[in-house]
């Protein structure tokens, strides 16, 4: 009667179970990094939405990336949302990383939906108007971003900027954090996930 294993035979199921590892670990990490792009996809949603109730209430304008608030102070794009969502948490991207650490995982177009309407001969700071948005259903809102480190030394607010796109923090990117994808909201109120292809494309980030 045999008493045990001999150690071949034990490193030949080690082995095995490495192979087994090797093979499933990226299986269940894909499929946890699914779970959380849906919660992501959700928070979205729910902040795109709060854009468009904003529109509905301010003469069908979106709000900029930042507006003069008390004084000596601006509220941020998401500050002006929070009595339509009611959430702080749909802020933060449950697969953010380091550029979420300072609570806010995602960046609105600022580059085309503000920048281009609070200078002259725009619009101050009143936001884009809906009606001059080309392809609404195409142009993208927001997406996961993050607050970045400004040349300044100071952090900016998140707002998403398309001339220069990173995986990378510290800059005006959007991050392909979900299985090599990103979240996106758009213009006329839904959201969807997009791949590198989408986000790259700054036809998609412009109003025509």
């Amino acid at each position: 009667m045999r008493k045990g294993f001999t150690l071949i035979e034990l490193l030949v199921v080690i082995a095995i179970i490495a192979i087994l590892a090797a093979i499933l670990f990226p299986v269940f990490a894909r499929a946890r990094e699914k779970a959380r792009q849906s919660s992501c996809l959700n928070n979205v949603k729910q902040m795109t939405l709060g854009h468009m109730m904003y529109a509905q209430d301010h003469d069908e304008r979106l709000p900029a990336s930042y507006m003069p608030g008390s004084p000596g102070a601006y509220n941020q794009w998401y500050e002006v949302i929070d009595p339509y969502v009611k959430n702080t948490q749909v802020l933060v991207c449950p697969s953010g990383g380091n550029e979420t650490a300072y609570g806010l995982g995602y960046g609105q177009n600022y580059s085309y939906l503000t920048y281009n309407w609070h200078v002259p001969p725009g619009y101050g700071y009143g936001g884009c108007p809906l009606a001059k948005i080309g392809r609404p259903a195409e142009t993208i809102l927001l997406a996961d971003s993050g607050q970045h480190l400004l040349s300044s030394g100071g952090w900016s607010v998140g707002m998403t900027y398309v001339i220069t796109w990173s995986r990378e923090p510290n800059g005006y990117f959007v991050y392909l954090r979900h299985n090599e994808t990103a979240n996106v909201g758009f213009c006329d109120g839904h959201a969807k996930c997009q791949k590198e292809a989408f986000v790259t494309d700054s036809s998609n980030f412009d109003l025509e």
